[in-house]
């Protein structure tokens, strides 16, 4: 038990998930930890490298079945999350944006030649996926998309754009979801079709140690067989949002005990005044809120997480999840930054790195507002979205 584990969370995990935490925190420890500061400050990420060694750990499309994925619970995959959010938001997002974005995407509603063609490449690393949802022009409201695609004879003609699109710049492969006569449908796109270009969005001030991208459709020409069969409607791409958002809740626990465990070394090292910064009356009230905070959130990430794996995890229940845990981690890693003084805004510390990443979560698959109008909804039985 560690000092932050002030409800002795870890005897509720099964031992094959303590056993998988660990091996992903060992993972990076070893092969994130030690670049990610300047990968951050340069604006860069061997991002291939990075997929090729988490497919070996079976990281990727982790909570999916076949297809040399490795079919692991719901809590592994949030665990693994957990760790790889604890290092940097970025590095969590090449995983989330493979796995349960792009892949599971092609994995639940694709053919099954469209599974045999990515899957098994994508479980390696060897082929990079990305989602393309959201526009320029239509973020929390996609069911005003802009991307059309057309019939011309068996083909199909994509034409359109879509913005803020993870690993984009280096993808093989994106799913890409356009309006055609017959309502929203989804596309597996190879990224080397002729009309499809992908631009790198520079001078971000979060999530630098991730590649973003924008992709331009220009009557991109693709077979039949390129649509998503089972895909049908708006619900599609938000189920797989649904799918990405619960490994978010878990990611923003692995920002947040980042923080609190920085912090907690520095206070009780820290000397000012004669004795440590920890030994003072406003430093423990701001900790021991901040660690009350974390385990709230660790219990609310494992209790949706035992829901998955039950089957019973509703979306409205996943909007808790992000609402609260990133809002919170977010919460934490300023008064974190608070308690480091002036180091809480050097790049030795990750907290102002955490900070400043966290505020691309808070906005990314579905705004805080957005999510607060999900719960609304629920709890009333009235839309407010339009």
């Amino acid at each position: 038990m560690t000092a932050l584990d002030l409800l002795d969370l870890d005897p509720s995990l099964t031992e094959e998930e303590r056993q998988i935490r660990d091996v992903v925190r060992r993972l990076v420890d070893d092969r994130v930890r030690p670049y990610v500061a300047d990968w951050y400050e340069e604006g860069r990420v061997p991002a291939r490298e990075l997929a090729r060694e988490f497919g070996k750990l079976g990281l990727l499309g982790m909570h999916l079945n076949g297809y040399g994925c490795a079919g692991a619970s719901a809590v592994a995959y949030g665990l693994a999350c957990q760790e790889l959010e604890a290092a940097d938001s970025g590095v969590r997002s090449l995983v989330s944006v493979q796995g349960s974005l792009a892949m599971y995407a092609i994995w639940r509603y694709g053919s099954e030649e469209q599974k045999q063609r990515w899957l098994p490449s994508m479980a390696t690393g060897e082929s990079i996926g990305c989602f393309g949802l959201t526009e320029p022009d239509h973020g929390s409201d996609p069911a005003s998309m802009a991307t059309r695609a057309r019939r011309d004879g068996d083909d199909w003609v994509l034409t359109g754009g879509k913005m803020w699109i993870t690993n984009a710049p280096i993808a093989d492969v994106a799913v890409i979801w356009a309006r055609t006569d017959d309502g929203v449908r989804g596309f597996a796109v190879p990224m080397d079709t002729p009309g499809v270009t992908a631009r790198e969005i520079r001078r971000k001030m979060s999530l630098r140690a991730s590649l973003t991208g924008e992709i331009v459709l220009d009557d991109v020409r693709l077979p039949a067989d390129a649509q998503l069969p089972e895909a049908v409607g708006l619900k599609a791409p938000l189920s797989c949002l649904t799918e990405a958002r619960h490994g978010i809740v878990w990611g923003a626990v692995g920002v947040a005990r980042d923080c609190l465990e920085t912090t907690l070394a520095y206070a009780t090292t820290r000397t000012q005044f004669g004795r440590p910064l920890a030994g003072f009356q406003l430093t423990q009230a701001k900790l021991a809120d901040m660690a009350v905070e974390l385990v709230k959130a660790q219990l609310l990430a494992l209790h949706l997480g035992r829901l998955a794996d039950a089957g019973r995890l509703r979306p409205d229940q996943v909007s808790v999840g992000k609402l609260n845990n990133v809002r919170e981690a977010l919460a934490i890693a300023r008064q974190c930054r608070t308690i480091l003084g002036a180091n809480g805004v050097s790049g030795e510390y990750p907290v102002l790195r955490h900070a400043n990443n966290l505020e691309s979560v808070l906005t990314y698959e579905g705004t805080s507002e957005i999510h607060q109008l999900i719960v609304g909804q629920r709890l009333t039985g009235l839309s407010a979205f339009a």
